[in-house]
């Protein structure tokens, strides 16, 4: 009995004993298993390449070049859209650009543009009862007046006026008929051939159509009139007669980098828009079409144009670089 109550006694001990070897030993395991570690959370690192993740860690890129969500150019209401870059013609960005549709009030680029071509500024243009009669958005012109050329026209350009277009079509070309084979011709002769034109103003009428390429083909040349361009970057002029005009494009003041642009709405065109941006040395223009949110829309082209024409420069190598060394010496190769 004594024997059995010692041996009892004796594996007691070597158990107590054996388990606080145990403890001790995990007790080092947690310590080197925390070593190192702090209440700090680990930072979460962009995977590159995923443009979403890399906007969550850094908003810009090369100063104030934005790095654009992609994503959101999935989600752009326009039915047809495009980007071209003005210095190269390249194409940044472009959903169905080649799309016929109406174009609405954009189309007023062409009788605006003719306009300063063909009249004075201090030409004294009739109002007919057609004129007087169109829709919203006018200058509501009076019959019994006539009025400066260059009054009417900045009603077109910057206040999309039916009334002024009707009345200098008719006094350029004797009808708005007439005037509108000659802003096709304009457009054909700039390449956008897709364009066919019917109204001064671009009220709805069928067969009229232009495409978002088209659009942007037309305001490019008309950026080269530095009239047109003058008037176009205001946002309010007023006529001989007193009467402030405010522009329609919204653009100048919601977006940075705005240079000029053209609005249009009507219920079979949806809202459209035409327009030039800059940033440094890039010079981009954005045309959309059948957009029902226009603003929304135009932001998310800009930013994405932008960035990619930036992007582009960056690309480019160094005049003084090897590589445009042994092109330059190429070309002159080839062309001895």
């Amino acid at each position: 009995m004594t024997y059995n109550y010692f041996f009892n006694s004796k594996s007691r001990f070597y158990y107590r004993f054996l388990n606080l070897l145990l403890t001790f030993f995990l007790l080092q395991l947690t310590h080197f298993s925390f070593a190192g570690q702090t209440d700090q959370p680990k930072q979460k690192l962009p995977v590159l390449g995923n443009p979403h993740n890399m906007l969550e860690q850094k908003k810009f890129v090369g100063g104030n070049t934005p790095i654009t969500d992609y994503k959101k150019l999935k989600h752009i209401s326009a039915k047809s859209a495009i980007i071209i870059d003005v210095d190269s013609g390249q194409i940044l960005y472009a959903k169905q650009p080649d799309l016929p549709r109406q174009p609405a009030s954009t189309i007023k680029v062409l009788t605006g543009i003719i306009a300063l071509e063909k009249l004075k500024p201090e030409e004294p243009v009739a109002v007919s009862k057609n004129a007087a009669k169109q829709p919203r958005s006018k200058l509501y012109l009076d019959r019994k007046k006539h009025y400066m050329a260059t009054d009417l026209i900045n009603g077109i350009l910057l206040g999309s006026a039916n009334d002024a277009s009707v009345a200098i079509a008719e006094k350029i070309a004797g009808t708005e008929k007439n005037f509108a084979l000659d802003m096709t011709k304009k457009a054909h002769s700039w390449g956008a051939r897709k364009t066919v034109c019917l109204t001064a103003s671009g009220l709805t009428a069928k067969g009229q159509q232009s495409t978002a390429r088209d659009l942007a083909l037309i305001f490019k040349h008309a950026m080269q009139n530095s009239n047109f361009v003058e008037r176009m970057a205001k946002n309010r002029i007023k006529t001989s007669y007193g009467q402030t005009i405010y522009t329609h494009n919204k653009a100048l003041w919601t977006i940075h980098g705005a240079v000029a642009g053209k609005t249009g709405y009507t219920n079979a065109a949806r809202q459209t828009y035409v327009g030039q941006f800059q940033k440094d040395d890039a010079k981009i223009i954005v045309a959309i079409m059948g957009s029902e949110t226009m603003w929304k829309d135009v932001k998310h082209l800009v930013q994405h144009g932008i960035s990619k024409r930036l992007a582009l420069d960056t690309l480019k190598p160094h005049p003084e670089s090897p590589i445009a060394s042994y092109k330059s010496k190429k070309r002159a190769t080839e062309n001895s």
